[in-house]
């Protein structure tokens, strides 16, 4: 199996559970992007989405893995990713400090 050489997560505004596009890149030679990130129903996890087309009324995969081990790999790369991104930005949320800021109280 190729070697997962690169995660790109991009968050978007929550939309029915999709909460961010995924790009990965394989052993630096095969770009696979508009990887869809949803949160589950229950609100413990996420899943992912491949890109489909629709066409004559059917939606075809574009691609999609095509075992076990690879869909794992996949996964794991992009939840960790995933959870580095939330982390991250849960961190720039918090560490904001008003009066740090020069601002005071009117």
């Amino acid at each position: 199996m190729n070697k997962i050489s690169e995660v790109q997560i991009i968050p978007i505004k929550a939309q029915n559970g999709l909460i961010a596009i995924a790009s990965i890149l394989f052993d630096e030679n095969v770009y696979l992007g508009s990887i869809g990130v949803h949160s589950k129903i229950n609100g413990n996890g996420y899943r992912l989405t491949y890109p489909t087309k629709n066409i004559g009324g059917k939606n075809l995969n574009i691609y999609h893995p095509i075992n076990s081990e690879t869909s794992r790999a996949i996964e794991e790369a992009i939840f960790a990713k995933v959870k580095e991104v939330i982390e991250k930005s849960n961190d720039r949320h918090h560490s904001f400090d008003i009066r740090k800021q020069g601002i005071q109280d009117c």
